[in-house]
């Protein structure tokens, strides 16, 4: 069975960081956009919650993820001919 390929954990922990420590501060005085971060912020760890559950069930029928870095991850994985006759 082919791999499942879900984002890794750290683009999310990436974005939560970026949200709660840079952008949270800058809107700190501005109420409706504080309230959308905070709301986003809670969206990304729902996403990340979701995730995880789609791991475990993964887990528990033997289906293998494969944990993606990067869109292009594939692609540089294909040799030159295959990405050519894609195009």
């Amino acid at each position: 069975m082919e791999p499942i390929p879900l984002p890794s954990h750290v683009h999310y922990e990436l974005l939560l960081q970026l949200l709660e420590r840079q952008t949270l501060s800058a809107v700190q005085h501005t109420l409706p956009q504080r309230a959308q971060v905070h709301e986003l912020v809670i969206t990304l760890r729902k996403a990340l919650s979701q995730q995880k559950q789609i791991e475990e069930t993964c887990q528990r029928q033997n289906i293998p993820v494969d944990y993606r870095w990067s869109l292009n991850t594939v692609a540089a994985e294909l040799p030159i001919s295959d990405i050519l006759k894609s195009s």
